[in-house]
């Protein structure tokens, strides 16, 4: 039974890498294609634009994980069926039950390499990428980042014009509130200086608003320095310019915490945060449906339709669970039951069907 089982999962890993090889060649044919309009510009060649996109391959893999997993795995079972391996399988005492557990044991092989590549190696190559191909088209990265930002902590809103490379900033207001969420006192400088732990203003204007005895008196002093002690990081500043999937899940986690810290509504990083969580279950999910259409019964369709609508019904059922993600920030749900609800029905009807085929 033991060779049989190293033989069905080496299928399924030939198969899933397989899938990855062509997906990585397409993507770069075609990524390579797009990049052909600034070949030439500056310093950018043909060598700088392979490089960019050799790159951001652990990036694209990783977001696109779930598919080829789901393909390579389902091709790899209808490989087996279409040679009529499956039967003599079956034949031999290997239930449908035993064989769906070997392609979800395979696909968890993959989940964990993937989660790696994605939370480890592609944060890194991404940056590098966009880095090099920069450089190489002369484009100043510092100055292509100058956007501005406001950021709640603690009793203080922070108003940032220019932020240049995540630790000097320009024209820095800091709004100082009481307890009735008025203003206390305004803060403005024209530099910062951020330190991971503190923003060192430069010169600073201070007007303090008193409100005693119903009047409000504004007093001004100026300061040659002043230091304003945060409780953000430089990661949480470089997280505001990019979209939650682009960010590793441990900085996501870190940015609901701030959020959740400061009243802040996090519900878009909420939802990013569960469908990492709850993704390797709805991948198993998608590959039982998957297999419920390979080993179906109905004779009257080929293997190669029922594969393309297993793969069809296993696709589907992820961009549900993405619209369901969505849908929680529309209606203001909870993000975690829109995640992982779904996923658990799925699971449940599906691994029963595939029990119930089992010991048909």
């Amino acid at each position: 039974m033991k060779i049989k089982d190293r033989y069905i999962t080496k299928t399924l890993l030939t198969f899933t890498f397989s899938v990855l090889v062509i997906w990585i060649g397409i993507y770069g044919f075609f990524n390579f294609l797009a990049e052909l309009g600034d070949i030439g510009k500056v310093n950018y060649t043909s060598l700088e634009a392979i490089k960019y996109i050799v790159l951001i391959i652990p990036e694209v893999v990783y977001s696109h994980a779930s598919s080829i997993i789901l393909l390579g795995c389902v091709l790899g079972m209808g490989h087996l069926a279409t040679t009529n391996q499956l039967v003599v399988m079956r034949i031999s005492g290997i239930s449908i039950f035993k064989l769906t557990l070997l392609t979800v044991r395979t696909a968890i092989i993959f989940i964990v390499v993937f989660i790696s590549i994605g939370e480890g190696l592609a944060p890194y190559t991404s940056d590098m990428a966009e880095k090099v191909r920069s450089k190489a088209l002369g484009i100043n990265l510092a100055s292509q980042n100058q956007e501005g930002f406001w950021i709640k902590d603690g009793d203080n809103i922070i108003n940032v014009q220019k932020n240049f490379d995540g630790r000097s900033f320009k024209d820095v207001t800091i709004f100082e509130i009481n307890g009735s969420n008025k203003i206390n006192t305004i803060k403005k400088a024209s530099t910062a200086k951020f330190d991971g732990q503190s923003l060192n203003l430069g010169e600073t204007s201070i007007y303090s608003i008193d409100e005693s005895n119903f009047k409000n008196a504004i007093s001004f002093q100026k300061r040659d320095d002043y230091n304003q002690t945060v409780s953000f990081d430089k990661d949480l500043i470089e997280s505001l310019k990019r979209h939650p999937e682009d960010l590793t899940t441990w900085k996501i986690f870190k940015q609901i915490q701030f959020l959740s810290e400061n009243k802040l509504r996090a519900g878009l990083f909420e939802v990013e945060l569960y469908k990492r969580l709850i993704k390797p279950i709805t991948l198993i999910a998608m590959i039982l449906l998957a297999m419920l259409f390979i080993f179906g019964t109905n004779r009257d369709a080929t293997l190669g339709r029922k594969i393309f609508f297993g793969i069809t019904v296993g696709l589907s059922f992820e961009l549900v669970s993405r619209v369901g993600g969505a849908m929680s920030l529309g209606f203001d749900f909870s993000p975690l039951i829109s995640a992982i609800f779904p996923t658990i029905i799925v699971m449940i009807v599906a691994m029963t069907l595939v029990i119930y085929k089992s010991i048909r």
